[in-house]
Formats: C-alpha cells, structure tokens, sequence
C-alpha cells in the first residue's frame, strides 16, 4: 500500500516519492510552507517537521532544548528548592544578629583579625595620651562639639562682664548720683559736697606730685586697681588716658590704676 501525501494526503507512489522530516512527499508538494517555493533534499529546512526555505525559515532567540516543557519544569523545581532552602536558612538564622554570608568561616577569621586590630590600636592611643590629662573619649567629635560651644558661651560671658566692667568705670555708681541729686549747690561756681560728712584730706607728702581727691566710693575689678572710699586722698597722680589714672592711695598705701571720673585734683 503507497503511504499518503504529508501535504496533500494523496498516496505516493514510488516513482515520485520523497522521504523527509518523517513523512513522503510528492516531489511537487515538498514546498515551502510560506511561499511554496519548490524546494530538494539539499535546499529545504525542517521546523516542527514541516518544510521551510532559507528566507522563511523561522527565526528563535532560544533553543529547543531550553524550552522545552521538561527543561521549564525543571528550572520552576529548581528555583522552588531555591526559595525553600533560602527561608529555612533566614529562619534558622534570624535573632542571631549576623546574616548567613557573614557567619562563613572565612569572614568569621576577618572579623576576629579586625577586632584584635581595633583592640590594638585603642590601646596605643590610650598609652599615648595617658598622663596629658585627658581620656581618648574626650577626643571625640561629639565632645570636641560640645567643647566648641563652651568656649563660645564662655567668650560671650567674658564680652558681658566686660561691658558692665566699662559701664560702672565710665559713670559714678547710683548711690552717689542720688547723693548728687539730693544736695543743691548754694553756690554754681563751686563744686557741690555730698550730704555725708566727707573725711578730712590728710597732710600732702613732700614728693610734690599731683594730688587728688576721691569723689566717690569705687571697687577695684582687677589686681592691678586701687580702691577708692569717698574722700580718700591720692598722691603722685599721673594720667594713663581719658578715663584713667595712675596713683597712690594715702590711706592704704595701694598703688595702682583707678578711673578719672571718680577723683577731682585738690
């Protein structure tokens, strides 16, 4: 019995018969699927076991091996197993504080290399600076912030006390003045006393310096100041600037800068 035709269906007899891609063709059915182009044992390229010439011949970016169901199977198993493998492993590991990569022996040898290197290096710092007053925590930036900032309120105090140093030199303290306001001059070419009875002006030495009488009482701010009680007597006067003087006091024997506004020449 002649097999059928693989395009036509008809049977094939012997002298026409063309054995290929697992069936028989006519030699005028074995022809491209797309263009019918007559096609021979030497010109024809089979895909799905059908007959294709070069032009239109179908073109995959994969092979059949790797797509084939089997294969996709095997890869969705594989990945599966991958998947369930990785979750055992997270819950096995998880609460330990490290992850799986960093607990092989390998990095578990560099982590044990870096903490003895850290170890050594904090104790050569702490050997360094021992004995310098300061601890190799108080060298941190959190430290060396707060350092910064104590300074700087530190100036800002230093700035306050100063102005309010130059404002009770520069004016007489209020106490006097309202002494100053109670008493009215009999006189306005002379100058006006306190109410207070004011000390008798002790007997001029004979170093023949300048000599001044204080107006007001006045606190020496510095070491290098004299302190002034109203009436006191000052000897060998000399003027630094507008606002001060250089002299001694007769009743203490203190030597040293006082302000000019506070003292009047006798």
């Amino acid at each position: 019995m002649n097999p059928p035709c693989g395009r036509c269906n008809k049977p094939v007899y012997p002298t026409e018969k063309i054995n290929c891609l697992d069936k028989y063709w006519h030699k005028g059915c074995f022809s491209c699927e797309v263009c019918k182009m007559a096609l021979s044992m030497t010109t024809y390229k089979g895909f799905e076991k059908k007959p294709y010439c070069s032009m239109h011949y179908p073109k995959t970016s994969f092979t059949i091996v790797t797509d084939t169901p089997e294969n996709l199977r095997l890869k969705q198993q594989s990945m599966l197993n991958s998947q369930a493998l990785y979750k055992e492993e997270f819950e096995k590991n998880k609460g330990k504080g490290f992850s799986v990569v960093a607990d092989t022996p390998e990095m578990q040898r560099v982590k044990k290399t870096q903490d003895q290197i850290s170890h050594a290096l904090y104790k050569e710092e702490f050997e360094k600076n021992k004995g310098k007053g300061f601890s190799v925590v108080a060298d941190t930036p959190e430290m060396q912030r707060v350092k910064k900032t104590q300074d700087q309120i530190s100036n800002i105090k230093y700035h306050e006390e100063f102005e309010k140093s130059r404002i009770r030199s520069d004016a007489p303290p209020p106490e006097n003045r309202q002494y100053e306001d109670e008493v009215q001059p009999s006189n306005p070419g002379q100058f006006s006393q306190p109410v207070r009875q004011m000390r008798p002006a002790p007997v001029a030495p004979s170093s023949g310096g300048k000599r001044y009488q204080a107006l007001y009482s006045y606190a020496a701010a510095e070491a290098d100041e004299v302190s002034l009680v109203e009436g006191d007597l000052i000897l060998d006067v000399e003027t630094i600037d507008e606002g001060w003087m250089f002299g001694c006091n007769q009743r203490t024997g203190q030597r040293g800068l006082l302000p000019a506004n506070y003292v009047r020449p006798v």
